[in-house]
């Protein structure tokens, strides 16, 4: 396994096997939207992603502003260093409008029977628009086209994008402490 620096960009291990890269499909592309592999150049891109993310539910928290946005670029760093060491062969991908970075896309495509979707988001102004759901119709396709039998994520509970991923046929598996894992069963491509 190649070590990475803490909150580097991973990249793939050597010693694996190569997989097919990942490409958006024709009509994705025609919008201007196409994926490319994480950089280390992209570090504060995604730390700021991540702060997006979390900012709304850390206004119940008794801080400064710059308290919690300290404490949330400390989480956006130990996420890339839990990433970076459980997931260290992953596709990290940086999802782009036009050449503009706006979300990111990271999928485990080393197991056989299962296409983790490990994270899946866009900045604020990307939300609320298909284009999430688009992804992950995209990844629901990748996998059936690769042989996957699954394609899994780990939701927290109150996440409002659950909702959208029970309408692409995403169901609850277990609890696994504030997340859900959640799967959706791939029927064999035809």
């Amino acid at each position: 396994m190649s070590r990475l620096r803490e909150g580097a960009a991973p990249t793939m291990d050597d010693a694996a096997p190569v997989l097919p890269p990942l490409t958006l499909p024709a009509d994705m592309a025609a919008q201007g939207l196409s994926l490319r592999r994480q950089r280390e150049g992209d570090a504060d891109f995604v730390r700021d992603l991540y702060v997006s993310h979390r900012w709304e539910e850390m206004q119940a928290a008794p801080w400064t502003d710059e308290e919690r946005l300290a404490f949330l670029r400390d989480q956006a760093r130990l996420q890339a260093a839990h990433y970076a060491l459980h997931y260290h062969d992953a596709d990290f991908m940086i999802v782009e409008k036009d050449g503009r970075a706006i979300g990111r896309l990271y999928l485990f495509r080393r197991n056989a029977k299962d296409l983790r979707i490990v994270e899946i988001g866009l900045m604020p102004d990307w939300r609320g628009h298909g284009l999430g759901g688009a992804l992950l119709g995209w990844v629901q396709d990748l996998a059936r086209d690769e042989g996957y039998a699954q394609c899994s994520i780990h939701v927290e509970g109150n996440n409002r994008a659950r909702r959208l991923y029970q309408r692409l046929g995403f169901q609850d598996v277990e609890p696994v402490g504030p997340y859900f894992l959640m799967a959706w069963q791939a029927a064999p491509a035809a």
